[in-house]
């Protein structure tokens, strides 16, 4: 669902930009796709109803939170926080209950995943060290692992919170649904307790992932 990129502008170019711009795209297209394919997977029509069982990357931006949030985040914070636009889904109608709706609700970050991983595996097999190419792959996987660590905070709405849900007592369960039905005013909280507190830890989260896949 979110994505963020954790002070890379800081070490990127001109050029470079354009690359993490069609990364973006074409990952968070692809997360929030798999979100809804394995939605529709699991008996759940909600996102093939809304037209959002497509890889087209337009079905998936949100003028606010895609165009507009990464813009104010990064004036305010020094920083882009970006989020596409959620993939609607019942979790009251996928088979296996709360673990079916946790798998809808990891598909998208694991999705993220498997691509760095792809890019990861493109660079070592080719032995890609410098150039071109291995520059737009370190970008592109660099783009993957932060929105797969991101997501999988779990904190709702965040993706990982799906995968909580399923495990956790009844009590943080009410707590969860309670934070999830406050919509965008948990995500605005949830920002400034990340760029205050724990973006230095996740920016070292990412990196080891980064680098324990180029090993």
């Amino acid at each position: 669902m979110l994505g963020i990129l954790v002070n890379m502008l800081y070490d990127l170019t001109t050029g470079d930009l354009g690359i993490v711009a069609i990364s973006l795209i074409l990952s968070l297209a692809l997360h929030e796709a798999m979100h809804a394919f394995t939605a529709r997977w699991l008996g759940d029509t909600t996102a093939e109803d809304a037209g959002r069982l497509t890889l087209n990357p337009l079905r998936h931006i949100d003028p606010l939170t895609t165009i507009l949030l990464p813009i104010v985040s990064l004036w305010f914070f020094n920083t882009p926080f970006l989020a596409a636009k959620p993939v609607p889904f019942n979790p009251n109608r996928v088979r296996f209950g709360e673990m079916g709706a946790a798998l809808v609700g990891i598909a998208g970050p694991l999705t993220n995943l498997i691509l760095a991983v792809i890019a990861a595996v493109l660079i070592r097999s080719l032995s890609l060290s410098v150039g071109s190419a291995a520059n737009a792959l370190g970008i592109f996987m660099g783009v993957n692992v932060g929105i797969f660590v991101f997501n999988m905070i779990p904190f709702p709405p965040l993706d990982g919170s799906r995968l909580l849900y399923a495990f956790a007592p009844e009590p943080l369960q009410e707590l969860m649904s309670r934070i999830e039905a406050m919509g965008f005013t948990a995500i605005l909280i949830f920002m400034v307790l990340f760029f205050y507190f724990l973006a230095p830890l996740f920016a070292n989260i990412d990196n080891a992932v980064y680098n324990f896949l180029l090993r």
